[in-house]
């Protein structure tokens, strides 16, 4: 199967039957979102949204988060990972878009990755959720399953975005990176993929070199 047939099968299956694909965290204005992704670095989406609604009722506006003490922020995100550098990072972004961008959150990747705690990952995705950016965030997920499912033999995360950019169209990519994410996170599944329900594993790479299904090999 030629990566051309691979790229094709999957994404017609995708778009026929996951049409309705977000992003499972929850907000109400892009300034929230940006919080939301910011603070689900290395967590998951599902508990960051269990302490968002307090955070986004105390912070409301940019203006506020960023007149926020550092140690007061930690205090409200303590039971999120990493606590004292999403505080910061929190803050510093904050105090970013008031002083340099009119308190609004950026459409632009490279101006959204000038704001502390946005790395190229975070800036894809409000660049795309929010202003239908035709760009891809390559998370842990999209990294994992574009490469096992074989959308990319890429190495690096820049590789995978790469690979996946150049061969999907523009105006599906903002909707490509749910689909990968949900697909790696309900059926192709790190530690177990579920291949036998999987609906896409006629065109898996993996799946097609391996029937035996050695998760071993489908982990890396």
């Amino acid at each position: 199967m030629t990566a051309e047939e691979r790229y094709a099968g999957i994404l017609d299956w995708f778009s026929r039957n996951m049409q309705d694909a977000e992003t499972e965290l929850r907000y109400d204005t892009v300034f929230h979102l940006l919080i939301a992704v910011i603070l689900s670095a290395q967590c998951t989406d599902k508990r960051v949204n269990m302490f968002t609604p307090e955070i986004f009722r105390k912070y409301p506006l940019p203006q506020n988060l960023a007149e926020a003490d550092v140690e007061e922020v930690t205090e409200d995100i303590k039971s999120i990972t990493f606590p004292n550098s999403k505080a910061r990072h929190l803050v510093g972004m904050a105090r970013m878009l008031v002083n340099d961008f009119g308190g609004e959150v950026p459409s632009d990747p490279d101006d959204l990755m000038k704001l502390p705690g946005v790395g190229r990952k975070t800036a894809n995705v409000i660049a795309s959720v929010v202003y239908d950016k035709p760009v891809i965030a390559v998370d842990t997920h999209v990294f994992r399953v574009s490469r096992r499912i074989g959308l990319s033999d890429g190495k690096t995360v820049e590789e995978v975005e790469r690979d996946l950019t150049s061969n999907i169209a523009p105006e599906l990519r903002p909707k490509a990176h749910h689909w990968l994410i949900l697909h790696g996170r309900y059926v192709c599944k790190a530690r177990k993929p579920d291949c036998d329900h999987c609906q896409i594993n006629g065109w898996c790479r993996a799946f097609e070199n391996d029937t035996t299904l050695d998760t071993a090999t489908l982990k890396k």
